[in-house]
């Protein structure tokens, strides 16, 4: 949906951030509301558009999605979200410290230190907000390809502004001010008017811009 469609307070609401008394959100056929933090919390991982990553290492981090993992678990979620490419080409590999907050690490590279996480927690719910929106191409592919494989045998909900991200989604839903106005796969969605068809025409459109010098 468009900004300010209500894709993030839906985000909110689901991960229990905030009580809204005429909403009732249910995970496992259990209202959220109903729920302790720390039950709610095994139920999903959330990965978000920017990461916050704790002052540590590349392998710490990730271990913070299972803390009693074993180092073989941990190398087998890195490989999947390809943050092993990461530790590859850096000096001190897994135990590069990540600086607070992650900021010895690019965007790309957080959001696959997250995915590690989140497929170590091995949660049966995760939450992708905004996950690729300032990805280059190179990671955007390498965060989708993770998305997949996270969706093989659990929930998989992404918010995103680039539809390349959800475009193989099972359901998608597009928001206007606060309410679903369409849903449906991708290819039900491009064969009917609406909101959606009419991103991806623009994206199309855009994908054909180049930059020409005048002769």
């Amino acid at each position: 949906g468009p900004a300010g469609s209500g894709r993030r307070a839906w985000v909110g609401l689901f991960a229990g951030f905030w009580e809204v008394p005429v909403v009732s959100v249910a995970v496992g056929g259990w209202g959220v509301r109903d729920l302790r933090p720390d039950e709610r919390m095994e139920q999903m991982s959330l990965v978000f558009q920017d990461v916050y990553l704790f002052g540590g290492t590349i392998e710490e981090n990730v271990l913070a999605g299972r803390p009693d993992a074993t180092p073989e678990e941990a190398r087998r979620a890195a490989h999947v979200a390809r943050l092993d490419e990461v530790a590859a080409r850096l000096e001190q590999g897994w135990d590069t410290p990540v600086g607070e907050g992650g900021c010895r690490l690019s965007g790309g590279e957080r959001q696959r230190v997250a995915i590690a996480r989140a497929l170590l927690k091995d949660s049966p719910i995760v939450l992708f907000d905004e996950a690729t929106a300032a990805l280059d191409a190179e990671n955007e592919a390498a965060i989708v390809e993770a998305m997949h494989e996270l969706a093989r045998d659990r929930t998989v909900i992404a918010i995103a502004h680039r539809l390349s991200t959800i475009a193989a989604a099972d359901q998608i839903a597009v928001l206007e001010k606060g309410c679903i106005t369409q849903q449906g796969t991708h290819g039900d969605l491009v064969k009917v008017p609406g909101r959606y068809r009419s991103f991806w025409r623009e994206r199309q459109q855009a994908a054909g811009w180049r930059l020409a010098s005048e002769q």
